[in-house]
């Protein structure tokens, strides 16, 4: 019997059915082990030894693994094609090694960029080693985000109350989001007018023209940026004699793009398609490791994390007669493209994204939603690359009267054969077939400008990144790898440092401080060339040319040698800085010349950046004389809603319903009682914009969407501090806006928890994380999901995490001060009631004081506890380097 891993279950359906009866096929479900979320988990003074911990999801795939080597001869690793492949391959024979599982067992590395029989069939029979270059690439990867993080992000806590996390790559994409906000708040629009005329011409329709020269100079942008000089230019036109100086027909071709990368297919899906880059990844996914067609199982697209734009010769061969065939010879080019990559640091280890037959139609097949929008994308974009270009004819008339007073030009693309475009079309190209089609005419014709109107317009700051476009940005800058954008764009907005309003990211003011927190104190590790630079190096460990611990060795020196260089920093030091660095944003000059940071409550104080667990706010220095307060990137006197205002009255229960406006932005509340509901205002919903039906839709919250179909429990939507979210028995998932909270139904509830647990969501008591055991007890320690909110678990001692900590992100030292300071509150007051019965409020029984006596070694024993605990902040200050 031979064993194949694979990673995921239903790629081990698929590829058994293609292998046999001699072949057993398991899923190891990703890494089977991680790096423990816990400080020394990367030792650089050993050397960068790294401790590993079997997760424990992955404890009963290893024991299935095991007990499937006792009947087998042979183990073959079929794990992806590209570096994450090749470590879960590497952790898995670390791991049977040491359970002594592989002895006398023959090993075999086998790769396929496509699930089907013929490909899995023929990887078999081509087995390989390890790549242990790859699997040194991963290391690195993996140390480097490991050190920046449990580094740098202590850091961010003890000097920025409220920040959550930092990485190496997610704080350089969040400074491109927050850099893009800036742009946009300090541009100033600008007027500028343009002329434009219908000529009329005797040999056939009018056609549009545009004034771009006057009085003999050629017009630029702002040339004509009044009204007179427009209207001057305007009527210069109405009273020209004008005629055709020059008639310029090009012939133009247009070439398809390459087949999709990983960021080019996430990017043309969020514009066409309007998908999420985790979407796209996700449906990908489906359709690589396998689809059931007419009862057979295959998979429908090659590997899709890949920045390879070339194809196999037999896939070239197979769909050029696929679009002879649909098409017309006419539509195959003479010879096959071939396509390079532009995109920076690109290994091109792979082929593109391409179907694995281009015979399958997308109308020859029976998929549906997602997978049908996505594979339809994918086989018209591949199947385009190698089709004829497009041939247009691209037309300039010029327009003049005879003294040369005025000049107009008019253009026009038409297309003479469509090739490529009759398939595809990319996001954001000019649609030339839609073109303006001008007349046929002549040099010297005589022409009359009619319906001649001057146009003002005004310039337009950059827009926001949508993921596409941030996508692009990243590959651009050689930010990252493709393979890792989907997961980087999802933690940022986990970690509520931007939020997504209509597709476009719009950083959140914690965001804009940790990003200013780094250029400040951080600059060389938040600097785009830097970040691209150690990718490239990351790179060279893949082809074998750097050793990844002396990568590892340069970057550590200098990078913990700054850390190091804060920890003197007070908090007070670190809002001074921020005060200047954000001072343009926060403190904006005034127009009539007056101190921008003068309190304008008491006038004596200076206004300044304050920061508290639940974020950032501006505070006068006169506190607490002056309680002057208004929220981080907020204005005084700028429409800020200073005023409480009564949105109407509640039908139930005839009480007034509130919009206020606090420290830590606008919420409504229902009545003025001592403790009265309240509901902050979700950030894509303008204050102004705010009326009685949305503030009751707010106070209703938690929204009760129906009882779950398998155990009958409520599930519940509600708006937390990161955005709306539904729950359902300790499962939390999030959701993409707050409309969708009030409008999802119990269907897509349902789904959305069954993928969050398929993720590793918590259900029920479940632990969320383990953590680890307590070093003084070896017992062990949890972050546990709770009905009020998730917490720390050790013995008896429940200690809730605070609203900006994320459960995913407590470390076991994390856990252990919040576990000490709620004993510190009187956490344990167990202990203490049992020495009550104890009290002498029965002396006739004489037996108790005997049993307090043998009672007393115990209670020295316990003693010594307090005693070992002390070395606790020992460590803990240590871990804060």
């Amino acid at each position: 019997m031979n064993l194949v891993i694979v990673e995921s279950p239903a790629k081990a359906k698929t590829i058994e059915k293609y292998l046999g009866k001699d072949y057993k096929v398991l899923a190891s479900f990703g890494h089977v082990r991680d790096l423990p979320s816990k400080t020394g988990s990367v030792r650089p003074d050993e050397d960068f030894a790294m401790d590993w911990a079997i997760d424990t999801r992955a404890k009963a795939r290893v024991a299935d693994i095991v007990n499937a080597l006792k009947d087998s001869d042979k183990l073959i690793l079929a794990t992806d094609p590209d570096r994450e492949g090749e470590a879960i391959s590497w952790h898995l024979l670390e791991v049977l090694n040491k359970k002594k599982a592989l002895k006398g067992k023959q090993i075999e590395r086998v790769v396929f960029n496509a699930i089907t029989k013929k490909s899995v069939t023929d990887a078999i029979k081509a087995p390989r080693e390890l790549d242990m270059e790859l699997v040194n690439a991963y290391l690195a990867r993996r140390a480097l985000d490991y050190l920046v993080g449990f580094t740098l992000s202590p850091v961010l806590w003890r000097k920025l109350p409220g920040a959550r996390s930092a990485g190496r790559v997610q704080s350089v994409t969040l400074r491109l989001i927050c850099e893009r906000e800036t742009e946009i708040e300090q541009f100033k629009s600008e007027e500028y007018w343009t002329v434009g005329a219908q000529i009329a011409s005797a040999k056939g329709a009018n056609f549009p023209a545009s004034l771009v020269s006057l009085n003999g100079e050629k017009l630029k942008k702002f040339s004509l940026n009044t009204e007179a000089l427009a209207y001057a230019g305007r009527d210069a036109v109405k009273a020209a004699s004008l005629s055709i100086t020059s008639v310029e027909a090009k012939p133009v071709k247009r070439h398809p793009q390459p087949p999709f990368t990983t960021s080019t297919m996430q990017q043309e899906a969020s514009r066409k398609l309007g998908f999420s880059a985790t979407r796209t990844m996700q449906t990908a996914q489906k359709l690589y490791e396998g689809i059931d067609i007419g009862g057979e199982t295959v998979g429908l697209i090659t590997y899709m994390r890949t920045d390879g734009v070339s194809m196999v010769g037999e896939a070239i061969t197979e769909v050029r007669s696929a679009i002879s065939n649909k098409f017309g010879g006419k539509y195959v080019p003479s010879s096959p493209r071939v396509y390079k990559t532009k995109a920076k640091n690109a290994q091109e280890a792979h082929e593109a994204i391409r179907p694995t037959s281009f015979t399958r139609s997308p109308d020859s097949l029976n998929l549906s939603g997602d997978q049908a929008k996505l594979y339809q994308l994918v086989w018209n974009r591949a199947t385009a690359s190698q089709m004829a270009s497009a041939e247009l004819e691209r037309t300039t008339i010029t327009i003049e009267d005879r003294d040369k007073t005025v000049g107009l030009r008019a253009t026009g693309t038409v297309v003479r054969f469509d090739g490529f475009l009759t398939l595809y079309v990319e996001s954001g190209a000019d649609k030339d077939g839609d073109g303006v089609r001008l007349p046929t005419v002549t040099a010297g014709d005589m022409v009359v400008g009619e319906k001649v109107e001057a146009e003002q317009h005004f310039t337009q700051p950059p827009p926001r990144f949508s993921e596409a476009s941030l996508v692009k940005r990243m590959e651009e800058l050689g930010i990252g790898r493709p393979s890792t954008y989907a997961s980087v764009l999802k933690v940022l907005q986990d970690r509520g440092y931007v939020t997504l309003d209509k597709r476009r990211f719009i950083p959140d003011d914690k965001g804009r401080l940790v990003v200013a927190f780094l250029e400040e104190f951080f600059t060389k590790y938040i600097a785009y060339d830097y970040t691209a630079e150690l990718e490239e190096r990351l790179d060279l460990v893949s082809d074998g040319k750097l050793e990844w611990k002396v990568l590892l060795s340069d970057f550590w020196e200098g990078f913990s040698a700054l850390v190091d260089g804060t920890k003197e920093l007070r908090v007070t030091q670190v809002l001074d800085a921020l005060n200047i660095a954000l001072g343009p944003m926060v403190f904006p000059p005034k127009e009539d010349g007056s101190d921008p940071r003068k309190c304008p409550a008491c006038e004596t104080g200076q206004l300044s950046l304050k920061v508290s667990r639940f974020g950032a706010f501006v505070g006068c220095s006169d506190y607490p004389e002056c309680k002057h307060t208004r929220p981080f990137g907020q204005k005084d006197g700028e429409s800020a809603p200073s005023e409480d205002k009564v949105l109407g009255v509640d039908p139930d229960s005839g009480l007034d319903v509130w919009l206020k406006n606090g420290r830590y932005g606008p919420y409504v509340q229902l009545g003025e009682d001592k403790k009265p509901k309240r509901t902050s205002l979700p950030k894509t919903w303008p204050y102004d914009d705010m009326d009685l039906f949305k503030g009751l839709k707010l106070l209703s919250l938690p929204r009760h969407i129906g009882d779950h179909p398998e155990d009958g429990k409520k599930i519940v939507g509600s708006l937390g501090r990161f955005g709306p979210y539904i729950l359902h028995a300790g499962t939390y998932a999030n959701l993409q806006d707050i409309d969708e909270m009030f409008e999802v139904g119990l269907n897509r509830a349902v789904i959305l928890l069954a993928e969050k647990r398929a993720k590793g969501g918590s259900r029920g008591a479940s632990a969320l994380k383990e953590l680890g055991n307590h070093p003084k007890t070896d017992k062990p320690v949890r972050v546990m999901s709770g009905r009020y909110g998730p917490y720390v678990k050790y013995e008896k001692v429940n200690a809730t995490l605070p609203k900006d900590v994320d459960p995913n992100d407590v470390t076991l030292e994390m856990a252990l001060e919040y576990i000490a300071a709620k004993e510190a509150k009187g956490g344990k007051k167990k202990k203490p009631a049992k020495k009550k019965p104890a009290a002498k409020k029965k002396p006739a029984a004489k037996k108790k004081p005997a049993a307090k006596k043998k009672a007393a070694p115990k209670k020295k024993a316990v003693a010594k506890k307090p005693a070992a605990q002390k070395k606790a902040p020992e460590t803990s200050s240590n871990d804060d380097t």
